[in-house]
């Protein structure tokens, strides 16, 4: 199972990048792992008098794999969890330390273009290339024609806004707690249900002024208006902060159907 999860296309990586990051976060987590066992033990390792430690049961490459594909926001920590057989905190905990590695090292995971709710799902795209409905409604939505960006243009804005929205993330959340997170109260769910890529996509659409926000909330079928209003008000700062002043489009949509439909069959990129 876990060489299934390593496919690209949730990973984001071949599987040389992966194995490459593999290796240099290596030292990292083998003194995140030191020091969590010297956490354990309360003081430094005394030479054994019974059976060794026994053998973790995902290694350091597993470690990682399992936490890009959660901050990839691939799945929930319960869907990987159901996957592999395992529990929830297994996860969670793995997930937990990993990512403290890959932030000291800078690298940011980005955000899948599939999300999947149960593991059926996962397994289906894996053995059919099946798309949930929701992916195929984004990629018809990040067509330049309604963005006015080609699709390379979106793709580098999204990049260049992930980190500014793991800190807006971070900081709304720590706000609506009245304090830092408590360990095991997310239980390995999405607290979005619009990933932070799609945050931006629909944030254009909107100040492109294409469609109202419950033309953009009849298209997405699972979310509902509120969620949008949240979505376009906490990401519009963070698109002026990065300069990007989207233009208006010539044409507004009415309906669902006529924003979706509007959306040429062939993947062509207009100069505009």
């Amino acid at each position: 199972m876990l060489i299934r999860l390593a496919d690209p296309r949730l990973t984001g990586m071949s599987p040389a990048q992966l194995e490459q990051l593999a290796t240099a976060l290596a030292p990292a987590q083998a003194a995140r792992t030191q020091e969590r066992h010297s956490q354990q033990r309360g003081g430094r390792a005394r030479r054994a008098t019974g059976n060794l430690r026994a053998k973790p049961l995902f290694d350091d490459p597993a470690r990682l794999l399992l936490t890009l594909l959660y901050q990839r926001q691939v799945c929930s920590m319960k869907v990987l969890a159901d996957l592999l057989e395992v529990t929830d905190v297994c996860i969670a905990d793995l997930v937990k330390e990993t990512r403290r590695v890959l932030e000291d090292h800078g690298h940011h995971a980005g955000t899948a273009q599939v999300r999947f709710a149960k593991p059926a799902a996962l397994l289906d795209f894996l053995n059919t290339d099946q798309r949930p409905a929701r992916a195929a409604i984004i990629d018809r939505l990040s067509h330049p024609v309604l963005t006015g960006l080609t699709r390379d243009e979106l793709h580098s804005l999204i990049q260049r806004l992930a980190a500014s929205q793991v800190a807006q993330g971070e900081r709304l959340g720590y706000q609506r707690r009245g304090g830092p997170r408590q360990s095991g109260t997310r239980s390995g769910v999405f607290p979005q249900k619009i990933s932070n890529s799609e945050r931006v996509l629909l944030t254009i659409l909107y100040q492109r002024k294409l469609c109202t926000m419950e033309v953009l909330t009849d298209a997405l079928g699972d979310v509902c208006r509120s969620s949008i209003g949240n979505v376009i008000r906490e990401t519009r700062p963070l698109l002026q902060q990065a300069g990007h002043i989207p233009t208006t489009a010539p044409i507004r949509y009415r309906t669902a159907a006529d924003l979706l439909a509007a959306v040429p069959n062939d993947r062509d990129t207009p100069t505009s």
